[in-house]
């Protein structure tokens, strides 16, 4: 029996030891599972209602099972409770309240039980490793990693990393690249994230990442921080830019990551299957930086506009299709590198949009200042574009411009106002016509033109603005560059392509005023609440 008992011991430890080293989780891992198996078969043996506790010597393997016991004057419950009497029995001294242990002899398993303990086991070590994976990737996201195609399930691939698998989604491929099972693949840990059936980690070589990860691998300077990647966008497997700066000005970024006869570049290449790859001098300047962003094309010059936060490039005729490349993939990686918005037009196109800009506001102050065509043409030409520029700057301004005198300046100050308050009068009416509550104009920042755009999107209370979140009141419409025609005309994106963002998006807006309106259309929310009790209260004394 001895001899039986010592096998069944080493068994168990040899067990325990092959499976912690298999599946590279803690021994101890292992042991407590094969506890809490045996505890289990014990119960199914003396009656569940036991509390059966298991250990088991890591170093030697013996097995000591024991149920715990409270001393209790009367006992209720024959299971978990004994008498002061049977208490002293099993521990001398026992006293009234204490939990005592009550030694049970060994159980050989039956083949029932075996198969149970061993789903326990199976199960624990299981969720173990699962935890190992998770713990192991958790904090290797943006890292590339090599793993060997397994197979490729509804056009996602997966990938065999070693100690876990990963998933190369369809959107995350780069396009037209055959994926063989058994191959090996490169990729960048998108993310990782916990799931039941163990982690899930989502792998990339589409991302802009990806491509900045490969280029720190062949570029040492890149790697040691001497030249820094500060932004890249892509086209996968078709065509990228990247925008590089040194912080060492003896070393040349653009050709430190070109490499001897294009060495460098060209090992990214291949690993991306052939993605060309334009290489471009990062400038805080962001005209600078648009200008070199849109090589090879050559660029006349760069227009930003700050309030609309478009930027307007203009190229000689003969550079117009190649700004924009093929189905405008020039002009889109540009505008995504330099994070803008950017609208390419010719010389010509150029020229008549700033006449008829020209036209459009002199004949403005023509009509709204009532003066004549040479004076509105005079303010246009100083630069001013609206009535607001010419009812609020310093009079010294208006009467430096040649041909004007401080009479004359004065004089259109007040016409300027005076239009200013016509259109606010005609807002308001309008405003009041489309039911919007006159509540809404004493919140602050929002002009009777605000109001009026409110009045046509449907927000005509101050429960209808207070609801509204501060992104859905003030985001700007996102717009991407325009793409023309070959011959001329820029194409039409679709209309909900325009209309994101936010209602009062055209005004803007700044987060911090779209935070104030906001809050001050919610401030009666907070005012409703305590007035209430306190009309309760003052009608509770009257009676």
């Amino acid at each position: 029996m001895g001899s039986a008992i010592s096998a069944n011991k080493a068994e168990l430890l040899a067990i325990a030891n092959a499976v912690a080293t298999e599946k590279m989780i803690d021994k101890a891992i292992v042991i407590e599972a094969m506890e809490e198996a045996i505890q289990k078969a014990a119960r199914a043996r003396y009656g569940a209602e036991n509390d059966i506790r298991a250990k088991l010597d890591p170093r030697t393997g013996d097995l000591r099972l024991w149920r715990v016991v409270e001393v209790v004057e009367e006992v209720e419950d024959y299971f978990k409770q004994v008498d002061l009497k049977q208490g002293e029995k099993l521990q001398a001294g026992a006293k009234l309240g204490d939990f005592i242990v009550d030694p049970l002899p060994a159980i050989d398993l039956g083949r029932i039980d075996a198969q149970s303990a061993k789903q326990v086991i199976f199960q624990k070590v299981r969720d173990a490793e699962r935890e190992r994976q998770f713990e192991e990737f958790k904090d290797r996201a943006g890292e590339i990693i090599t793993g060997v195609i397994k197979s490729v399930e509804f056009g996602h691939v997966i990938v065999n990393l070693g100690r876990a698998e990963g998933v190369i989604r369809r959107d995350q491929q780069i396009p037209r690249e055959a994926a063989r099972v058994g191959e090996r693949v490169r990729a960048l840990i998108l993310k990782v994230e916990r799931n039941n059936r163990g982690p899930q980690i989502f792998l990339s070589r589409a991302h802009p990442e990806f491509m900045k990860k490969l280029f720190a691998q062949e570029v040492p300077e890149i790697y040691d921080g001497i030249i820094e990647i500060k932004a890249a966008a892509r086209d996968p497997g078709s065509r990228a830019k990247i925008g590089v700066i040194s912080h060492d000005g003896s070393i040349d970024p653009v050709g430190a990551c070109v490499g001897m006869k294009g060495s460098r570049v060209q090992a990214v290449v291949q690993e991306l299957q052939g993605e060309k790859i334009d290489i471009i001098p990062w400038s805080e300047d962001t005209a600078t930086f648009i200008v070199n962003a849109l090589q090879p094309a050559t660029v006349s010059r760069v227009v930003i506009d700050e309030e609309e936060s478009r930027i307007e490039v203009v190229v000689p005729d003969d550079q117009l299709s190649l700004a924009i490349g093929r189905r405008g993939q020039n002009v889109r990686l540009a505008s995504s590198l330099t994070n803008a918005a950017i609208d390419i037009m010719t010389e010509a196109e150029s020229s008549e949009k700033r006449q008829r800009e020209f036209a459009e506001r002199s004949k403005m102050f023509e009509e709204e200042l009532d003066v004549d065509e040479t004076l509105s043409q005079l303010l246009v030409a100083e630069g001013f574009a609206e009535l607001e520029e010419v009812a609020y700057v310093p009079v010294e301004e208006l009467a430096s411009i040649e041909g004007f005198d401080e009479e004359l300046a004065e004089e259109l100050q007040s016409r300027a106002t005076e239009a200013l308050e016509r259109q606010e009068a005609a807002h308001r009416e309008e405003r009041r016509a489309l039911g919007v509550e006159d509540a809404l104009a004493d919140i602050p920042h929002l002009s009777e033109e605000m109001l009026v755009v409110l009045g046509k999107a449907g927000i005509k209370t101050l429960d209808d603005l207070a609801d509204l979140a501060t992104d859905e009141l003030i985001a700007k419409k996102r717009s991407e560059p325009r793409r023309r025609n070959q011959d001329g005309p820029p194409l039409r994106r679709p209309q909900r392509e325009q209309d994101k963002g936010g209602v009062l998006g055209e005004f803007g807006l700044s987060e911090e005023q779209g935070n104030e309106i906001i809050m001050a259309a919610r401030a009666h929310w907070f005012e409703d609440e305590p007035a209430s009790d306190g009309e309760a209260a003052d009608a509770d004394t009257s009676q």
